[in-house]
């Protein structure tokens, strides 16, 4: 019989909340350091001594003997350097210590961090420094101080900085909208996110025998297995006792650090799951995914299995990706995208709908190079994932009434409905005023937009800021015009109808995978980047530059450093994907089907005269032919990866890579996936698709 565990007391027992900071910390410093938080202003320095010392005699309770600043550099994961909070003393001895300096600031080495231009190589100095929005918490024997990372010379050198003052911009215009509302009570607006995070477990020793898996994190060949998700059974389907006893520990770790993973269940690919969180401020949203991507990675071995993250880990069946459900909220409690229960009547509700409307049009090139990376470009566009096209989903309700506001179209409210399912004994069930759109990018489902274009490895905080910072111009211009109006009403309802007019082209209810809405969005004008580097060319567009320019979200320099850095790292990563096809060809596939041509050759020759040798001929001149073919699309694959080094900076190197070696490695994979339907088991050298997705 299991042990029970008293989930309410085990919930954030590893993290300095709240409620530790009101019962640990002296009532005057808990409400200067709630207030830092709260309102967003600077840390008194004269309490950070004392947080310093209470919390490392929480963090040594805990039994942590180091302290870490966690941070979040431009390399899509976190770092860390830890220190111990031992101090040498006279005589031998040595005191435990921290202190407020060692809280608000450390100095990391950026040397080594991708920094795209901001800084040389010989300015090694960084900088990390406190976000006491985050909570910190302990993890294997340290204090985790969760901190934004900048440059020597105050450049942000990660993704958090530019989060925080996107929420701080969006707070700052969202509350100007609401004075105009009447709205006296609300001191902040605060982007509330909850992130869906899609993932696939395959058994470590499949894992382990495969280099593609253990270098790339996914598959770079592989035949279909001869069961894929065609009959839909594991959607939804019983969890296998394995993985039931992975997820079970996975919650356990993650509500110890007051991460609140809600939902479990198989996803539509064989051995593919998903988890979800309950949403938080922004910040603390994204902290909370990049520690649910370590502990889902870190936890699978003990289980005998690997947790692969890949946008695309197998060809032929879903790609995983992580839906961010983005909203706005007040400090009060109010959802601002909560349309009531008559939302054509709603104009505080219409207005901001008006303002997400736009910041999405306008945009849409940002919002689709957020998440933009080498193996979301394999994703996106079939099996469950968006196209690349951005368009909005709003159901029939709210999109008659942008008609009715943008055309004047006939509105009328629809009563909800009950659907009598004709058993007596189970109750009748109330009918939504629409359905969902498996198919968009951009969704409105209730109370918040569902974005589901992140792949499922990348770091949230890039779409959050696009989001945050490009809807916190839709309420400055608004606010800039109704401030100025002479009849408040009547302004107000001219700015609703003139921006859903202008901005009606994103929205789109239909079938985003067919070719007729890709022909249709074109002819709207909406924009279409099918790969990562297509969208890269245009971050620095002079209306992207101005946007985050203007709410000192980003400087011109820090955009073109992003910017440099996107493409470095996709020609990367698909330089190190083309050489491991390489080696795992060489290595692998050409000496195992030589060895089964060998044995297949030796049994056609002592096959007794007159003995029919018809099919081991066809198989060993199919074979013959498959590693001509195999032979030459690995020396043009070569010569490809030898001519990517000449090619000038990193954008010529993309661009390279995604026109030459993309092609090139395709063919070798059809040519190896050729070999493998024809070569006997026993003589394949790698776990096939059925291994990896069916031994879970």
């Amino acid at each position: 019989m299991e042990n029970t565990v008293n989930i309410p007391e085990m919930y954030g027992c590893r993290v300095f909340n709240e409620d530790v900071m009101r019962s640990k910390l002296p009532k005057d410093v808990y409400r200067s350091l709630v207030n830092t938080i709260e309102n967003g202003t600077e840390i008194d320095p004269g309490i950070a001594d004392v947080v310093a010392s209470v919390l490392k005699d929480w963090a040594i309770e805990q039994g942590a003997t180091h302290y870490t600043h966690w941070f979040q550099p431009l390399t899509g994961v976190t770092a860390e350097k830890h220190d111990a909070f031992l101090s040498p003393v006279s005589h031998g001895k040595a005191i435990m210590e921290f202190s407020g300096k060692e809280l608000i600031r450390g100095e990391p080495d950026a040397s080594s961090f991708p920094s795209g231009g901001l800084r040389a190589t010989f300015e090694a100095r960084g900088y990390t420094s406190w976000d006491p929005g985050s909570y910190a918490f302990i993890k294997d024997g340290s204090l985790y101080i969760p901190t934004v990372f900048c440059s020597y010379v105050g450049d942000a050198l990660d993704s958090k900085t530019p989060l925080l003052r996107s929420m701080a911009a969006l707070s700052q215009e969202g509350l100007r909208i609401l004075r105009l509302f009447g709205d006296r009570d609300s001191r902040r607006v605060i982007t509330t996110v909850g992130a869906e995070q899609e993932y696939f477990l395959v058994d470590s020793e499949d894992f382990k025998a495969r280099r593609d898996l253990f270098y790339c994190g996914r598959t770079l060949f592989g035949a279909p297995a001869v069961k894929g998700q065609e009959l839909e059974d594991h959607y939804f389907g019983a969890l296998r006792p394995r993985v039931s006893a992975y997820m079970k520990e996975l919650d356990r770790a993650l509500w110890e650090l007051g991460i609140c993973a809600k939902t479990k269940h198989n996803e539509t690919a064989p051995a593919q799951h998903e988890l979800a969180s309950v949403y938080c401020a922004a910040n603390l949203a994204v902290d909370q995914n990049l520690l649910t991507m370590e502990y889902m990675k870190r936890l699978a071995p003990e289980f005998g299995m690997e947790c692969l993250l890949a946008e695309k880990p197998f060809d032929g069946i879903n790609g995983s990706g992580k839906h961010n459900n983005w909203s706005i909220a007040t400090d009060t409690g109010k959802n601002l995208l909560k349309p009531g229960k008559a939302p054509a009547e709603n104009k505080q509700f219409l207005l901001i709908l008006a303002a997400v409307i736009r910041a999405v049009d306008k945009y849409q090139d940002l919002l689709r190079i957020s998440c933009a990376s080498a193996g979301n470009d394999h994703r996106l566009g079939g099996d469950e994932a968006p196209p690349a096209i951005m368009s909005i989903f709003l159901g029939d309700e709210l999109e008659r009434i942008v008609n009715y506001y943008a055309d004047g179209a006939h509105y009328e409210k629809h009563d909800d409905k009950y659907m009598s399912l004709g058993v007596v004994t189970v109750p009748s069930v109330r009918q939504d005023n629409t359905d969902r759109n498996r198919t968009s990018p951009f969704a409105f489902t209730g109370n918040k937009f569902e974005f589901r274009m992140v792949g499922s490895s990348q770091n949230i905080a890039f779409t959050n800021i696009v989001l945050n910072t490009a809807v916190a111009e839709s309420f400055a211009d608004f606010a800039d015009l109704l401030e100025q109006a002479d009849n408040f009403e009547e302004a107000l309802d001219r700015l609703i109808s003139d921006t859903f007019r202008a901005h009606k082209r994103i929205l789109f209810s239909g079938n985003s995978y067919s070719a007729e809405w890709e022909a249709e969005a074109a002819a709207r004008g909406l924009s279409c980047f099918k790969t990562a580097p297509d969208a890269f060319a245009h971050f620095t567009d002079e209306k992207n530059v101005a946007l985050f320019r203007r709410f000192d979200v980003m400087s011109d320099a820090e955009m073109v450093s992003r910017r440099s850095i996107f493409f470095e790292n996709y020609r990367k990563v698909v330089a190190i994907e083309a050489r491991t096809m390489l080696e795992m060809t060489h290595r692998d596939y050409i000496p195992a089907v030589n060895h089964y041509i060998d044995d297949l050759s030796n049994t056609v020759r002592h096959l007794p005269k007159g003995v029919p040798a018809e099919a081991q001929t066809d198989i060993l001149v199919r074979l013959s032919e498959g590693l001509q073919s195999t032979y030459r699309a690995m020396n043009t694959l070569e010569q490809a990866v030898a001519d990517l080094r000449r090619q000038k900076g990193n954008e010529a190197r993309a661009f390279y890579a995604k026109e030459q070696l993309l092609p090139a490695m395709a063919e070798l994979r059809r040519a190896v996936d050729g070999m493998e339907v024809l070569t006997a088991r026993e003589y394949w050298p790698v776990p096939t698709y059925g291994d990896l997705t069916y031994r879970v």
